[in-house]
């Protein structure tokens, strides 16, 4: 049987991807760029090794949060990726600093989601207690 060159994720014995062009493993260079520039003043310019640079850490940094989520789903037996399984590979990872304000961030993204729903039970959102937050946090506005 014939593989399709693109869509493998395996690796070979000697340890490279098989399958997938580097690019297809990066987030798009314009996205990267787009948040950069929201940071930065208007008049700041970007320069194209900085727009790579900062594509291959967030990248990464995606990929070692994800590569530990997975992790965790494999151990017990599930295919779904939640929003909680980020936040204790957050914590797990020691990333405690992204950990917490994303947790919140969760907790009030379910919150309104749950306003949004027709005849969604609008009780408070159980905590997952793996990142420490406490229940009324000001977490600020959702992007």
């Amino acid at each position: 049987m014939a593989e399709n060159a693109g869509t493998s994720g395996t690796t070979s014995n000697n340890g490279n991807s098989v399958g997938f062009k580097e690019q297809d493993q990066l987030l798009p260079i314009a996205n990267v760029g787009r948040i950069m520039k929201q940071i930065l003043p208007p008049n700041a310019k970007i320069s194209k090794e900085a727009k790579e640079t900062m594509q291959e850490c967030a990248s990464e940094f995606i990929s070692f949060v994800t590569g530990e989520t997975s992790e965790k789903c494999k151990k017990e037996r599930r295919k779904t990726v939640n929003g909680d399984d980020i936040c204790w590979a957050l914590a797990t990872l020691g990333l405690d600093d992204y950990a917490v304000p994303l947790k919140r961030y969760l907790l009030r993204y379910r919150e309104l989601e749950g306003e949004h729903k027709p005849g969604a039970n609008h009780d408070k959102v159980a905590i997952v207690d793996n990142c420490n937050v406490e229940d009324g946090d000001n977490m600020g506005p959702l992007i």
